[in-house]
């Protein structure tokens, strides 16, 4: 008993030692930089929404932070102070603790001597970035070389990223070499200076339903993994614009395969544009152990060859491609929206996938919707090629809005479980719209073990849902 009055009162301390700093015009601090050697593992900073002009460069050196903005988006924008620290310049914010969690703030105009200014400075393990927006910055996150660290940003946009000083080093994000790199529900956009959008050197990359694109400044490529390793590329939107300094959309290994093997590129269902007149869509090292390429759009001009270098293993299928954007019936491709339309090519096109890579099952369940947010991708009579699904009317027909359900676990392996009451008959659809299973709710749970891995559709009373059989 005394032992574990003991264990409880240490268990209390470290809860009530935990300190939540505000920061803003009204407050005791007016600026980050003057709570940061005060701020202890654990703590919380609260960022009220203002604009904070020219504060000095500020490292968090703690383990376990939360930084984040209250009351709305706060907006830290650099100035001279920062341009002209000649010792220590980084950046806005230079975070070299573990398990840090930024959420909720903006970071503007970030430049140094060495022309490398992040809004974000990595320099810490485990580094968790949401909702956060990254303009005008020399480089919006620039991670360093991190063993044993994951990095994810999702939720974020990443706008104006580079150097006109040093064109072609600086983008809108650069992730050096670390162990893995999670990037979903991200605009990147409009890198300038020969810049990309997105660059990681991560030996695992699992980028998840983002817009990446240049729409008319004078980027390099959009996406550049120059070190190899195994890339997962799902659902996302690449587009190059019209004046980018570079031939080619995607670029993998270009600097040699000096990532630990296996060395794969995985892309299914994503959306390339490419609005210039010349180029290529994606340049791989030769040598590279697999390329797996299925159901993904491939719109624009390929004079350089839809594929540069030789891998010694391909898988293609499903994939639709034609030089002329103008083919695959989109929305509106002047004005970015690449949904399709039901008279596309790309509909019903696609082939079955059912491969699971870095914990990531190569099925698409989202869709990327502007700006850093998704929606549930609805099944079809057949999948359709790239990012979007044109909705399945003979599902949903009879679908209409009423009283919602949640079920968990999602993915699951075994028994589907409804957080509502829910009573009545269900149906199950697979991904191609074809009833495979019915019956009736009981318990408040649903047995779906006899199903193969795949995502699927349960539809019970007037609510449509997706999961994930594991």
């Amino acid at each position: 008993m005394k032992n574990s009055i003991i264990i409880g009162l240490l268990f209390l301390h470290v809860n009530v030692s935990a300190t939540i700093w505000q920061v803003g015009p009204s407050k005791t601090y007016k600026f980050c930089s003057q709570i940061a050697s005060l701020v202890q593992h654990g703590d919380t900073i609260e960022i009220d929404q203002f604009v904070y002009v020219n504060d000095p460069q500020v490292i968090w050196n703690k383990n376990n932070l939360l930084i984040r903005g209250a009351g709305g988006r706060p907006i830290l924008q650099a100035g001279s102070n920062i341009a002209n620290d000649a010792v220590n310049g980084k950046g806005i914010f230079v975070i070299s603790g573990q398990n840090v969690k930024v959420e909720h703030i903006e970071f503007r105009n970030a430049s140094v001597m060495d022309h490398n200014g992040a809004g974000i400075r990595q320099e810490g393990r485990n580094l968790y970035v949401t909702h956060c927006k990254f303009d005008g910055n020399e480089m919006g996150i620039l991670c360093g070389d991190i063993t044993n660290c994951k990095t994810t940003v999702e939720y974020c946009e990443f706008v104006n990223g580079g150097s006109l000083s040093n064109p072609g080093y600086q983008h809108n994000i650069y992730i050096n070499h670390i162990d893995t790199l999670i990037f979903r529900y991200n605009y990147s956009h409009n890198a300038i200076a020969e810049g990309h959008e997105l660059k990681s050197r991560a030996t695992n990359n699992i980028i998840l339903y983002n817009r990446i694109a240049n729409e008319n400044s004078v980027d390099s490529r959009t996406i550049d993994l120059p070190n190899g390793g195994i890339s997962v590329l799902l659902g996302n939107i690449i587009e190059q614009g019209i004046n980018s300094a570079n031939s080619n959309l995607l670029g993998y290994g270009l600097e040699g395969l000096t990532n630990p093997a296996p060395h794969g590129l995985y892309m299914v269902n994503n959306t390339f544009v490419n609005k210039k007149t010349t180029g290529s869509f994606i340049n791989i090292q030769n040598g590279t152990d697999s390329l797996f390429l299925k159901n993904n759009i491939l719109a624009g001009a390929k004079t350089g060859g839809l594929l540069i270098g030789t891998p010694l293993h391909i898988d293609s299928s499903g994939n639709k491609i034609n030089d002329a954007i103008s083919a695959f019936d989109f929305m509106n491709s002047t004005l970015y929206d690449y949904h399709l339309q039901a008279s596309s090519l790309a509909k019903d096109a696609g082939v079955a996938v059912y491969k699971t890579i870095l914990n990531t099952l190569l099925v698409p369940t989202n869709m990327y919707v502007d700006t850093c947010q998704f929606v549930a991708r609805p099944l079809a009579s057949g999948i359709d090629v790239g990012a979007f699904e044109i909705p399945f009317a003979t599902i949903t027909s009879d679908v209409r809005s009423g009283k919602k359900f949640t079920i968990y676990p999602d993915p699951c392996s075994g028994i589907l479980h409804f957080k509502e009451p829910v009573d009545g008959r269900y149906i199950i659809y697979n991904y191609a719209g074809q009833k495979i299973q019915e019956g009736m709710i009981r318990d408040q749970s649903l047995d779906v073990t006899s199903l193969p891995t795949a995502v699927y559709s349960l539809q019970t009373g007037n609510q449509l849902l997706t999961f994930i059989k594991e």
